[in-house]
């Protein structure tokens, strides 16, 4: 079964991609390959002037796949999944997100990366990967960049959700709208007005040079946590009883090691 959709506008200058599992459009190996197979294929793609990204259905997505954290499938997972993050940082496309609903975990960090993110009202957001033991390593990066230290720690530390006005309020947002269709006629305009009429090599150019800092880091540092969370994490008691215990719909039982 396919899990993601795409869909080429203005004379295939924009790139729709959509997250449809059918479900919850859960971030899964089988997604996260696919994701990657057109993201790649997009380096041949010379007059690609933006690549967006939304959920089909009411969420946009619950998040990375659960049972694919457990210890023996942890490190094929964070692998594939920081392979996205490393592939469209890589392509200098610049890349939008409309979030409808549920946001959660990975399938909040795919947003993050990009450069632009609108929203409806019914978006929920949040990095809750610390309620399961664990942590997440790209938003770990991406939120003190994009909003600071004092907000970003609230998100990651406590697995806050918060909502879409939340959301621009601290920075996160660019706009919020009533509802889906709003959103789409809405982001529909801003595409013209801000991106058709510009040269697709230009702003790659332009992404590189306005995202030198954002790389850096990203690059410098999700190697680091992809150590952090594979080889020492997921050694401890508390990170394997918080992936089980949801797995198990219990609640889970912390040794604090």
């Amino acid at each position: 079964m396919q899990k993601i959709r795409v869909e080429y506008k203005y004379d295939n200058s924009v790139a729709r991609i959509i997250l449809d599992d059918g479900k919850a459009n859960i971030l899964d190996k089988i997604m996260m390959s696919e994701l990657i197979e057109l993201l790649t294929s997009f380096k041949n793609k010379n007059n690609l002037k933006l690549i967006t990204f939304e959920g089909a259905g009411n969420n946009f997505s619950f998040g990375a796949s659960v049972k694919e954290h457990t210890k023996d499938l942890a490190a094929e997972m964070i692998e594939s999944f920081h392979k996205m993050f490393y592939t469209i940082i890589d392509l200098s496309i610049p890349t939008l997100s409309l979030i409808s609903g549920q946001c959660l975990g990975g399938g909040f960090e795919l947003p993050l990366v990009c450069n632009f993110i609108f929203a409806d009202k019914t978006a929920k957001m949040g990095q809750p990967e610390i309620l399961l033991g664990v942590f997440a390593p790209p938003a770990s990066i991406i939120l003190p960049l994009k909003i600071g230290n004092a907000k970003s720690d609230e998100l990651l530390i406590t697995g806050k959700i918060i909502s879409a006005e939340e959301g621009k309020t601290i920075g996160l947002i660019n706009e919020v709208f009533e509802d889906k269709q709003a959103m789409h006629t809405a982001v529909e305009e801003w595409i013209k007005k801000n991106i058709l009429g510009k040269s697709a090599s230009s702003l790659r150019f332009a992404n590189k040079a306005a995202r030198a800092s954002f790389n850096f880091f990203m690059k410098k540092n999700l190697h680091y946590f992809t150590d952090l969370f594979v080889n020492e994490l997921m050694e401890t008691e508390d990170a394997n009883e918080g992936i089980n215990s949801f797995l198990e719909k219990r609640k889970p039982i912390w040794k604090n090691c």
